[in-house]
This record gives C-alpha cells, sequence and structure tokens, in this order.
C-alpha cells in the first residue's frame, strides 16, 4: 500500500516547493513574496505561516513590484535560482500582468500563484471575480495566459501532482525558461488530499546544457573561417549559461571584436580588449563602426531586439551574414539567420575547439581606445555656469569614480538605460538593466532583488523622477528588511527622455515634462523628504562633487540610501558619432516644417532597413 500524507492543497504546494533543490543544495524556489487576500489568505496563508522555517514568506506592498524584485532576483542569479510571487484574485492578480510580461520578454524564471475564484462555483460571483458572459471558465487570471510560458488553473488538490513538475521543468529549461502562473482556486486551496508521500521526496534540478548540431557547427565554422571582419553581438544568454569566459577565450584566442546588448552588457569587463562596447540605437562609434563593416556577425545568446540592430539597418555590409547561436529556436531563426542551436557555453567551447588557431584579420582598436577616451571625457565633473543642472553623463562620471570593482549599475527605463549602456565601464557582471521590456517602475523594486542576490556588491539603482513616481513603495519593504542599496534619483521635473524622442520625430514639447503639461500648477515634490517618510536615508545632492561623496557615505548603512539630484532634460546622453537610427514611426502629414522634415529623414531611413538576411 502507498504510503500517503493528508494535506490540503495549499499545505502540499508549499511542502513540494520547498524540498525542490539545486546541485548546490539551495532552494530552486528561494522563497515567496505575497500580499493576502480573500482569495489566498485562509488557504496559501495558512499554508505558509506553517512552513516558515522551511519555506520563508516576504510581505511586499504591491504585487507588480514584489514580482519586479522576483525577477531582479532571478536575472541576479543568471536564472539558477527564483521566487515566487501569491495574490488574491482580481486586482491582486490583474496587478502580476506587467511584470509576468517583463520575466516572459527576458525569459526569466518567476512563479506566480495568484488566487483564483471556486472550482465549485457555489458562491458566484465572489467578491472581484470577473465574469465573461460568454465563458463561465475565464477568470481574471485568464490575463496571464498570453505572458506565461507555462498556464494551469489548479481546480483539484491531485493536478498539483502534475502541475507543479511541469512549472519547475518550465523554468529550469533553458529554452522555455519564463514565468509560469498556477491560478488556484481559493478552494481547492483548502481541500484535503491524500498524497503519494513519495511525491515530497527531494528533487534536484539541473539546467541542462544542450549541446550545439555537429552539422550546424561544420556550417558556422566555415563561414568564420572564410570571413576576414567578423563579430560577435553578446546577449543576455551569455551572461544565463554563465559562459563569460568562455566569451572571452573565443574572442581572444580567434581574434573576433565583442558588441554589447543591454542584457549582455558586463560579460566582459569593460577593461578586456576585444570589448568594443555597446552596439545598436545606443551604441559607442568604435563598436557600431565595427558592426557597419562586418562581414559576419555572429550573436550569442541575443534576441537581436531592434536597439541592437539599428531597426535592421546597422549590420550593412551587403555581403555580411548572419549566425545566430541561442538554444531557443524561435531566437535562433531571427533575421533569417544561420542558426546554430545550443547552451553559449558549451557552443562557444565547441567552436573554438574546432577553430583550431584560426585568427580573424586585424582588428582597428584604434577607435576602441578613441571611445574610452571620450567616455572619460564627457563623463568629467566640468565647471557648472551658475544655474545650470549637471546632464546624465556627469553623474555616471561621478558614480563610476565612486564605487569600485564589485558595484552593479542597475535601471530599466529612460535616458538612464542608453547613457550606462553608452557610458558605464563595469567589471564583469557589473551591469543590470532590464531593457527587454523597459519597464518604467522595474528600478527600485529590482535593485532590492538584485542585492537579495548578491548581497556582496555594491547595487546601485539609477531612476529618474518619472520611474520613481510609478512604483517606489518597496523602499519601505527594504528598510523594513534592512537590504541596503543606493537609489540615484535623477529630477529632470517629467518625462526626459521620451520629450527628446518626442522633438526627434519632427513633434513639439507636449505632455511630457511637467511645464508642457495640462496643469494649473507645477508639482514641487519633494523626494527627499518622500523616500524619508518610508524610512530610507534620503538626501539631495548639490553637485556632482557632492554626489561622489554621498556614494561613498551610503556604504555605511544597513538600509537604502537615495540620493537625489537635479538635471538637465534637455540634454541628452549621446555625442560624437555615438548612436544609431531607431524606427519610430513619424507621421506622414502634418502641420509643421519640422515634422515634414523628420518625415523626410524617417522615410530616408527605412530604405536602409535589410528585412531579410
Amino acid at each position: 500500500m502507498t504510503d500517503t500524507i493528508r494535506l490540503t492543497a495549499a499545505q502540499a504546494m508549499v511542502k513540494w516547493l520547498s524540498v525542490q533543490t539545486t546541485e548546490d543544495g539551495a532552494r530552486f524556489i528561494e522563497g515567496i513574496w505575497a500580499i493576502f487576500g480573500h482569495g489566498n489568505v485562509a488557504g496559501m496563508g495558512e499554508a505558509l505561516q506553517g512552513a516558515q522555517d522551511t519555506f520563508p514568506t516576504w510581505r511586499g506592498q504591491n504585487e507588480q513590484t514584489m514580482a519586479h524584485a522576483a525577477v531582479a532576483f532571478a536575472k541576479a542569479s543568471r536564472r539558477t535560482r527564483a521566487m515566487a510571487v501569491t495574490s488574491s484574485i482580481g486586482p491582486g492578480a490583474t496587478n502580476l500582468v506587467t511584470a509576468a510580461a517583463l520575466a516572459h520578454v527576458n525569459r526569466l524564471p518567476l512563479l506566480l500563484i495568484p488566487g483564483d475564484v471556486f472550482s465549485n462555483r457555489r458562491p458566484d460571483p465572489v467578491l472581484q471575480q470577473v465574469e465573461d458572459f460568454e465563458d463561465g471558465t475565464v477568470s481574471a487570471n485568464d490575463c496571464l495566459r498570453p505572458v506565461s510560458r507555462y498556464f494551469d488553473r489548479i481546480s483539484r488538490p491531485e493536478h498539483l501532482l502534475t502541475a507543479l513538475p511541469r512549472a519547475l521543468a518550465t523554468m529550469t529549461d533553458p529554452a522555455s525558461c519564463g514565468p509560469v502562473t498556477l491560478a488556484f482556486c481559493q478552494d481547492t486551496q483548502a481541500e484535503a488530499y491524500d498524497y503519494p508521500a513519495e511525491f515530497f521526496t527531494p528533487k534536484v534540478w539541473r539546467i541542462r546544457r544542450p549541446q550545439p548540431d555537429p552539422r550546424e557547427l561544420e556550417d558556422v565554422v566555415a563561414l568564420i573561417r572564410a570571413a576576414t571582419r567578423p563579430v560577435i553581438v553578446a546577449g543576455g544568454g551569455v551572461i544565463y549559461s554563465q559562459a563569460e569566459a568562455r566569451l572571452a577565450e573565443f574572442a581572444q584566442t580567434h581574434n573576433i571584436p565583442v558588441l554589447e546588448t543591454q542584457a549582455g552588457k558586463s560579460a566582459l569587463a569593460q577593461s578586456h580588449p576585444m570589448n568594443f562596447g555597446a552596439c545598436g540605437v545606443d551604441g559607442s562609434a568604435a563598436a557600431n563602426a565595427q558592426a557597419e563593416a562586418a562581414d559576419l556577425v555572429i550573436g550569442v545568446g541575443t534576441r537581436l531586439q531592434d536597439f541592437t540592430t539599428g531597426s535592421r539597418t546597422l549590420f550593412a555590409n551587403p555581403d555580411r551574414r548572419l549566425v545566430s547561436i541561442n538554444v531557443a529556436a524561435y531566437d535562433a531563426v531571427k533575421h533569417g539567420a544561420v542558426p546554430l542551436m545550443g547552451d553559449a557555453y558549451a557552443t562557444l567551447g565547441a567552436l573554438t575547439q574546432a577553430l583550431g588557431d584560426h585568427r580573424a584579420g586585424p582588428v582597428e582598436d584604434d577607435a576602441r581606445s578613441a571611445w574610452l577616451a571620450a567616455v572619460d571625457a564627457h563623463c568629467r565633473d566640468q565647471a557648472q555656469a551658475e544655474g545650470n543642472k549637471p546632464n546624465d553623463a556627469q553623474v555616471i562620471g561621478a558614480v563610476q569614480r565612486a564605487t569600485g570593482e564589485n558595484a552593479v549599475a542597475m535601471c530599466a527605463a529612460g535616458t538612464m538605460p542608453g547613457a550606462l549602456k553608452l557610458l558605464w565601464q563595469p567589471s564583469q557582471g557589473g551591469y543590470h538593466m532590464e531593457y527587454g521590456f523597459s519597464c518604467m517602475g522595474y528600478e527600485v523594486a529590482g535593485a532590492m532583488g538584485v542585492k537579495l542576490a548578491t548581497p556582496e556588491r555594491e547595487v546601485i539603482c539609477f531612476v529618474g523622477d518619472g520611474s520613481y513616481m510609478m512604483a517606489n513603495s518597496e523602499l519601505a519593504t527594504a528598510v523594513m528588511r534592512k537590504i541596503p542599496f543606493t537609489v540615484v534619483l535623477t529630477d529632470n521635473r517629467g518625462y526626459g527622455c521620451i520629450n527628446r524622442l518626442q522633438q526627434g520625430c519632427g513633434g513639439v514639447e507636449f505632455n511630457n515634462l511637467y511645464k508642457d503639461c495640462n496643469i494649473v500648477e507645477q508639482p514641487r515634490i519633494d523626494y527627499v523628504a518622500h523616500a524619508a517618510a518610508m524610512g530610507a536615508h534620503s538626501v539631495k545632492a548639490t553637485g556632482i562633487a557632492d554626489l561622489e561623496a554621498q556614494i561613498a557615505h551610503a556604504r555605511s548603512r544597513d538600509i537604502p540610501t537615495v540620493i537625489v539630484i537635479e538635471t538637465d532634460a534637455t540634454d541628452g546622453p549621446g555625442f560624437g558619432d555615438a548612436g544609431h537610427w531607431w524606427d519610430v514611426a513619424v507621421p506622414e502629414t502634418g502641420r509643421t516644417d519640422t515634422l515634414a522634415q523628420a518625415y523626410s529623414a524617417y522615410l530616408e531611413n527605412q530604405q536602409r532597413q535589410r528585412l531579410v538576411n
């Protein structure tokens, strides 16, 4: 007779999650973020309270930002560990949609356990229930279907026997990795069942390394041998597969320059001689010159998003070929690329072995040296004319000078992602950017998640006043849990980045900076007082030199520090020949000559787009 354990479905879920481990013995699901409501407090709440010594629960301030913290934790852990988030039904569940989309786009593991309606339907409609007039099986949680890599509705206790293993199989598979939603009917959570005791046997989850197909490998080796000016585009897959050393070896052995995406930046330290910096829309002059001349582009773990490819205009050599090394077939064949499916670590090793002592032609590194010198000059603490505010580059320079090798710069949206990709010079692993979804409001919660994953590193969160206003409440959570990180809040009095884009597309300033909004009075937001009200240490920097000093002071604290500095909204991050075109549709007809000129330039750039390989 099979041994059984009688548990509620919620108790069984928590018990099972607590014994799923990584190869180093740690829990794969480190713990769970929870805001309780009527849809999860009685079932999941009781189960989590009883298991708090073996499976930790953390209270956040908002379901979306709790999930952002969980996503950042997974990203900083290089997908080797993850977190769960539970919510009630209705608005608690729909608050998770944005974070799930963020995890989906970035290919990051996240376990969502929102409460759901009653499976027995006896009290329907319950509080917060979304009713579909044509489909009785629909609930608010169905909003999560398109942004989940695996979705299941737990309407019977025994569903866990298959749903939970499928969930972790998805999250630990490098090709299918992404968010999982287990919508948990609230009456099912509380229902008891005799579970087989063996279901709770501890299990080790290994993240596999798919090996490259020998025929695809042979094709790519031939392309590399034939190329005279190859380049590598390093994406987030390099970091997720922990292939940084392999990438460095491959680039140096075969003399191939490395260009960075937002997700791949810091796979190589900026000081590495083959690192030519960021490419694309927010790229460096050195990297983009290499990209434009390349006759072979080797993407490694990249989605080849439009910022990376300059909306398909960057790789301009008419004879160039494109190779994509990726674990996912969906990504490997984008842009008509020659696919080389496999784990980045394993594939780069196999390529190095097959290529032997092959080296590409000489690489002109004068452009790289000139670029780095220009970065230093651009980020220098320059004397400000009276009444003038510093720009973002000077803020970045100050933080760079005030931090050491273990600093991690993190951000998500606005001007700073482009400026940081262009100008921040990280050590290996010193960069964390959420730019797959570029989600405003990720920054503060994300910084907390990064610090939880890498407590030994100094975490610097760059956030504009616009993003800060969208989501800042997890500062209070970080204070309560004593999770120290430093927030550099650049106040340019509105959405400065999109204001510049609006003008660049031929428009006039409207509804972005506060001064151009339909308001009666300019807001007077005291960000220092606001952060202090949540318990953070907060201060306003009087200038660049004071910003450097305040960064140093923050290291001694065991709570978050928020440093506010006013910046110039009109001064963008680019300079010289940096950057590349970005396809943002310009109105075909309008009221101004400026708009007509912008549309004419738009048509010219469209002609440069390469829609097939």
